[in-house]
């Protein structure tokens, strides 16, 4: 029987868990959903997260799975994997890694040397054990380390990259805002909402105190309405 790639299956899981612990899923978490609050508005910016890569038709067993990866000039949307014979052939320009005990320097290489060969532009590790950071941009066909990571700017997103004092990775938009994690944005939608019911109260309560002073007016035998409409004409 020949195969063709038409029947090939393309497997949507490699079987393997999204991170090895918390601190590392926290971080895939942060850089995922930053990028895609960034770039909500743009329809085609793709931005995905542990989804496999295949490059090449007819061969299900090349394939990495970025922490993050975002690709220029394709839909949103879901997807199972990122089939890039589907997406007119356009690879992820900008991958994200974060480094977890589990990941040993012979699978770091092969991850290096997969990105580089299929045409990612800028490749950035974490590795929150050791709390650094380190990047690479495509040049003449290579990836070559960038020297300096402390404020660079990424070429595609305009993130700008830094570690706090705690050596923790923080990523700026390009307004200087900082990503942010949920448990800050819920904090705020909190407040937010406590500070739209503590006017709403304030409303309700002056409009109370108005319908009292109404009601002490008709007792004292006078229309309320009569004389806000005199104190108009004068």
């Amino acid at each position: 029987m020949v195969t063709t790639p038409t029947s090939i299956v393309y497997p949507d899981s490699d079987g393997l868990p999204m991170s090895d612990n918390t601190r590392q899923f926290e971080y895939i978490v942060y850089i995922k959903k930053g990028v895609d609050w960034l770039f909500s508005d743009h329809p085609q910016i793709f931005v995905g997260g542990d989804l496999l890569w295949y490059p090449v038709e007819g061969n299900n067993k090349l394939r990495q799975a970025p922490d993050v990866m975002v690709a220029f000039g394709r839909p949103k949307g879901d997807r199972g994997s990122y089939q890039q014979w589907k997406e007119e052939n356009i690879p992820p320009q900008v991958v994200f890694e974060i480094i977890s005990p589990g990941n040993t320097i012979p699978e770091m290489t092969r991850k290096f040397q997969f990105y580089e060969r299929y045409g990612v532009e800028e490749y950035y590790i974490y590795d929150p054990d050791r709390l650094s950071l380190g990047g690479f941009l495509r040049q003449n066909d290579r990836l070559e380390e960038i020297e300096v990571m402390e404020e660079w700017v990424s070429p595609r997103l305009k993130v700008r990259f830094t570690l706090n004092p705690d050596g923790g990775l923080e990523l700026y938009r390009p307004d200087g805002r900082l990503f942010e994690r949920y448990e800050e944005i819920a904090a705020r939608a909190e407040r937010e909402h406590q500070r739209a019911e503590q006017a709403e109260q304030r409303v309700n309560q002056a409009e109370a105190e108005v319908d009292r002073l109404k009601a002490q007016l008709r007792a004292m035998g006078h229309n309320p309405d009569d004389l806000i409409g005199t104190e108009g004409r004068e």
